[in-house]
């Protein structure tokens, strides 16, 4: 039974002779290798697993379809982990590191715990991290930074001087990220930054990335009266959408009393004529399987990471096609760019 298995399973270790009347024999019996037994066999899986916060945050449902779609291309099959809570996070990646569970980790938006680090290394259990970022392993992240620089850049370059942001919970990465980007932005045109334009969401749904967290900040700055901002940047698309139903209920114009630019480019966005800063949310998903996939049958090629840089869709929101100020280089039409670094 030892040869038989090794010539079906392609080993070494048997003569040729050996190996023709075993193959002989499985023709005349139409024989299919079980592709279960194959993986076990070769410690495979063909399993991958996503742990992943938030299922209703729209950012990671358009992810989770490039993820789903790709690997389906790919044959794979998904294990997807949902956290509801942070402290979850370590249970699941003890899941995954038993032996011949999955043959690699898709993981998402969280930091990645420092002490699993050297024990995903010895397992050699493939990983790469999307949204978020740890150089030992692989990946696919957004420049949040120069995301939020080039929207407030951009309600700058229209003349806005009091500008506002509406952010999330500063717990969340691309919460932080974002504001410095919007600071940036402030200091090289010489505005002083002023805590009380920027909001933070009180409403912790979602880390803040939430509709109601948007309605209540923007209720917070029209509180400020004749010192409230003349635009506002807003660190997601889906707080964006609450804000505008705060600002319409205040029977306030958009652009011409209030300019507004979100972050994401959800469907929503779209809809509600929102501008925004576009980041790649599908192509992100179908490119971290790949980039697993590749590490799996490569596991000791050097870490890669790839950056997306978003770009500025110009819809109604912010007032640029009304007074015709958009330069060439902001016009809506998204060009995908990402690079290796």
């Amino acid at each position: 039974m030892g040869t038989v298995s090794r010539v079906l399973n392609d080993k070494p270790n048997v003569s040729a002779a050996t190996r023709e009347k075993v193959l002989a024999v499985a023709r005349r019996l139409n024989y299919q290798p079980h592709a279960s037994a194959q993986r076990l066999a070769r410690q495979q899986s063909n399993s991958i697993s996503a742990i992943i916060p938030f299922f209703t945050n729209y950012f990671f449902v358009e992810v989770l379809r490039g993820v789903q779609d790709r690997i389906d291309e790919l044959g794979y099959d998904l294990i997807l982990y949902g956290l509801t809570r942070k402290e979850q996070v370590e249970a699941y990646l003890r899941r995954t590191m038993q032996r011949g569970r999955v043959d690699g980790v898709l993981f998402f938006s969280m930091k990645f715990p420092e002490h699993y680090v050297p024990r995903f290394q010895q397992l050699n259990l493939p990983v790469v991290l999307v949204d978020t970022s740890r150089p030992e392993f692989d990946s696919i992240t957004v420049e949040n930074q120069r995301g939020a620089y080039l929207a407030t850049s951009h309600l700058l370059k229209l003349q806005h001087r009091r500008i506002g942001m509406i952010n999330a919970s500063l717990t969340s990465e691309p919460a932080r990220v974002r504001l410095e980007g919007y600071r940036q932005a402030l200091e090289e045109h010489g505005i002083p930054f002023d805590e009380n334009l920027v909001r933070f969401s009180r409403n912790m749904k979602l880390d803040g990335f939430n509709r109601e967290a948007g309605y209540e900040a923007m209720k917070e700055l029209l509180s400020l009266g004749s010192n409230r901002p003349t635009a506002v940047f807003v660190a997601s698309d889906v707080q964006a959408i609450g804000a505008l139903q705060a600002l319409r209920e205040e029977g306030l114009r958009i652009p011409e009393d209030m300019a507004l630019i979100g972050f994401d480019d959800i469907e929503l966005a779209e809809q509600a004529g929102l501008s925004t800063m576009r980041q790649p949310m599908y192509e992100m998903g179908t490119l971290a399987v790949e980039t697993l996939v590749r590490r799996i049958k490569n596991p000791n090629a050097p870490p890669r990471h790839t950056r997306f840089t978003p770009e500025i869709v110009v819809r109604e929101t912010c007032g640029a096609k009304k007074i015709s100020l958009v330069s060439s280089e902001e016009r809506p039409v998204y060009n995908l760019s990402h690079g290796d670094t």
